[in-house]
């Protein structure tokens, strides 16, 4: 599974739109707080549709306490391996990506592992640059061209999540769907 997380989101129809695709592809959500909305915001629950409740989502008060709940996961992890002695060592702790116009990688560049965290920051500012500083190497970016600012926050959510699912070959997502009547394609031709 991948982890997104959204450092103080500000808009609640992207949330909702990210909290959807999080749903639609196993992802678990982790909201950084403050918020520039409420949590119960009806624009919220609209922009997720009817997929609001099934969301996977955690809430942090702040990125210091984001990263609390991560060292928390990687000992877990790390306790789990230490117990399972069919583990061959090649298994590593998750990962903490941020995604950022100010990024020297492409999304594209890095290996996404189950577990992997993808930071986005807020929409007005990203991330800001004393964590980028601090975590230059796990900076990535989106290529876009250089006069424009950036892509809207949820699209950007959904093409790097679909670059690490992607990668670890989509884990139980179903990658061939059906025609109507429930008719698969090799029963066409």
């Amino acid at each position: 599974m991948i982890n997104i997380v959204l450092m103080e989101p500000e808009i609640p129809y992207n949330t909702g739109n990210i909290g959807r695709t999080c749903v639609i592809t196993g992802s678990r959500l982790h909201l950084i707080r403050p918020y520039g909305f409420m949590i119960n915001d009806k624009m919220l629950k609209r922009a997720g549709l009817d997929y609001w409740h099934k969301v996977d989502v955690t809430e942090h008060d702040s990125i210091e306490a984001f990263y609390e709940y991560v060292d928390n996961e990687r000992n877990i992890s790390e306790m789990r391996k230490t117990e399972d002695i069919r583990t061959s060592g090649s298994v590593r702790s998750p990962h903490i990506y941020y995604a950022t116009t100010k990024g020297r990688h492409r999304y594209t560049d890095v290996e996404y592992h189950d577990g992997d965290y993808i930071v986005f920051g807020r929409e007005s500012a990203g991330i800001p640059e004393e964590i980028l500083i601090r975590h230059q190497d796990d900076c990535i970016r989106i290529p876009m061209l250089p006069e424009e600012r950036s892509l809207n926050l949820s699209n950007s959510v959904a093409i790097v999540l679909y670059e690490a699912l992607r990668q670890m070959e989509f884990p139980g997502l179903e990658t061939e769907g059906e025609l109507h009547n429930n008719v698969k394609w090799k029963d066409v031709f």
